[in-house]
């Protein structure tokens, strides 16, 4: 009886165990998918904004204020997400990166809405001069945080060479304690005089 409760229990547990990982599977598949379809869903609009951008006009003009919107915050996302690996104190600027995303989704929801859907493209040039000053400041945020942090890794990058510079010119006159002034560089000592004798022996007399 026990052997048997034993087999239904490891049965129970691997059926569980089974069911678990199934799930997991098909949720990292679903998520999968899901990130798929939203890279080809921008690249499609990333390819038809390209093509538009070139147009004259306010259709034109849209395009391009969506597209340096997108490119700005999109290059300023792929920045501080490799900075912040090593820099904890980049998270700050990850999260007003975030708040700037969805001003700048708002914007954007509202040119693609007078581009693709409003038939009145003098609605279209009216309300795209304040369209494009809020997309113009978004895209300016934007661009200063990325460029912070550029520089903020400049900045470290170059004390650290410092200071290991220093460190390296330490231990290299350590290494030369055998060598002279001259030899390490510098100049070399005068000579110095030779030095007296405190007792002479007095001359001896011959006797003839």
């Amino acid at each position: 009886m026990e052997i048997v409760l034993a087999i239904v229990a490891l049965t129970l547990a691997f059926l569980t165990v089974a069911v678990i990982v199934t799930v997991r599977g098909v949720r990292a598949a679903r998520r999968g998918i899901e990130r798929g379809v939203r890279q080809a869903r921008r690249a499609v609009t990333d390819a038809t904004l390209r093509a538009r951008a070139t147009q004259p006009g306010p259709l034109g003009e849209a395009a391009r204020a969506r597209k340096e919107l997108r490119e700005s915050l999109e290059s300023t996302r792929t920045v501080l997400a490799a900075v912040s690996r090593n820099d904890p104190a980049l998270g700050e600027a990850q999260s007003l990166l975030e708040r700037l995303h969805e001003h700048a989704q708002q914007v954007d929801g509202e040119l693609a809405m007078l581009m693709d859907v409003e038939p009145d493209r003098s609605r279209l040039a009216a309300r795209l001069p304040g369209l494009r000053e809020r997309a113009d400041r978004i895209k300016a945020s934007a661009d200063s945080l990325r460029h912070a942090a550029q520089d903020r890794v400049l900045h470290h990058d170059a004390e650290q060479l410092d200071a290991l510079q220093r460190q390296i010119e330490i231990e290299s006159g350590a290494l030369r304690h055998w060598t002279t002034p001259e030899q390490d560089g510098g100049q070399a000592l005068p000579p110095q005089p030779p030095r007296r004798e405190l007792f002479r022996k007095a001359p001896r007399n011959e006797t003839p």
